[in-house]
C-alpha cells in the first residue's frame, strides 16, 4: 500500500474516532446539564411508572458506586488517575486496530467517549452526575448516565469481538 493511501486511511480512522467520542461527550454533557438545571438533587421524575425515572444523583465512586464510601481525597485522585490511564490504553488499542475491524474500533470509541464524559464530571464536580434509573418494585439498577451507557455498549461489542473472533468486527 502506498504511503499516501495509508495516511488517508489513518486520518479517516482517527476522524471517525473523534466523531464517535465527540457525539458521546456532547450527548453526555448536554443531558447532565439539563438534569443539573431542571431536576433538584435527589428528586425523581417518573417516566414509565414502576420501571423508569429520571433521578438526579451524584456518584462519588466508580461504576455502581464502587468505593463511594472511601476517603474523598484519595478516591478523587484514584478515579482520575485510573480514567486517564484507561484513556491512554484505549487509544493505544485503537491505534493498533486495523481498518478491517470497524466494530472493534466503534467499541473502543464508545468506551473512550464514555470515559471522557465521566472524567469531565470528576474534574468539574469531583463526582459523576447520574440520572437514568431503572427499577421494578423495590429492585433497582444503579443509576447511570449517557457516558456509562456508551462504556457498557462498547464493552459488550468488545466482548463479542473477543468471543467471535472470526466475525468481521
Amino acid at each position: 500500500m502506498r504511503k499516501d493511501a495509508m495516511d488517508i486511511d489513518s486520518k479517516r480512522k482517527y476522524f471517525w474516532m473523534a466523531v464517535i467520542v465527540g457525539v458521546i461527550v456532547v450527548l453526555d454533557q448536554v443531558t447532565k446539564y439539563l438534569v443539573l438545571e431542571k431536576i433538584p438533587l435527589h428528586r425523581s421524575i417518573p417516566v414509565i411508572p414502576g420501571f423508569f425515572s429520571l433521578t438526579h444523583i451524584h456518584n462519588p465512586g466508580g461504576a455502581f458506586g464502587f468505593f463511594a464510601q472511601g476517603a474523598a481525597a484519595w478516591r478523587h485522585w484514584l478515579f482520575l488517575g485510573a480514567g486517564f490511564f484507561a484513556l491512554g490504553l484505549i487509544f493505544y488499542f485503537y491505534h493498533q486496530t486495523p481498518k478491517e475491524r470497524p466494530f472493534l474500533r466503534l467499541s473502543l470509541g464508545l468506551i473512550f467517549g464514555g470515559a471522557v464524559g465521566n472524567i469531565i464530571d470528576r474534574l468539574r464536580f469531583g463526582e459523576v452526575v447520574d440520572f437514568l434509573l431503572f427499577y421494578v418494585g423495590q429492585w433497582q439498577w444503579p443509576a447511570f448516565n449517557v457516558a456509562d451507557s456508551a462504556v457498557s455498549v462498547g464493552v459488550v461489542i468488545f466482548i463479542l469481538h473477543i468471543v467471535f473472533k472470526k466475525m468481521p468486527f
